[in-house]
């Protein structure tokens, strides 16, 4: 299936803006009609999709962009493109460790003032007020 730039933003949830920024920078290249018009495919539906993902994840368009030019070479960079996802994977990796242990402190704070709070005031604070649903995290 095709589409035009002003569908393919309606699916992707990405601004035209965008869509043309990341062709400036090289992460994407559509098609072009008779009309000389962006035209987008599935294909290029399931690349943004995973650009998006890379984003999200916080890879830096610089590499994204160097990604997208491996990918573009094609399979001879297969064993370079896996490198850098699993690099990715690692820096990912190290970051959910850094926020679980931010969230450890966290939790153990909280549970420092609920007791302080339950001695100042005589009684058990009702556990909605001090936690997610989750008990507090002590080891």
């Amino acid at each position: 299936m095709e589409y035009s730039i002003g569908d393919f933003s309606k699916l992707t949830g990405l601004s035209i803006h965008t869509l043309r920024y990341y062709e400036h920078e090289g992460l994407i290249t559509p098609e072009r009609n008779s009309s000389s018009r962006r035209c987008y495919s599935d294909k290029d539906l399931t690349w943004i999709e995973f650009i998006k993902r890379l984003k999200d994840t916080g890879m830096p368009i610089k590499e994204i962009r160097h990604y997208a030019e491996l990918r573009a070479d094609g399979d001879p960079t297969l064993s370079e493109r896996m490198e850098m996802l699993v690099q990715h994977r690692q820096a990912l990796n190290e970051q959910i460790a850094q926020l679980q242990e931010h969230k450890i402190k966290l939790e153990e704070k909280i549970e420092f003032y609920r007791k302080k709070i339950e001695r100042v005031h005589d009684a058990p604070l009702p556990k909605s007020e001090y936690t997610n649903s989750e008990p507090p995290h002590t080891g």
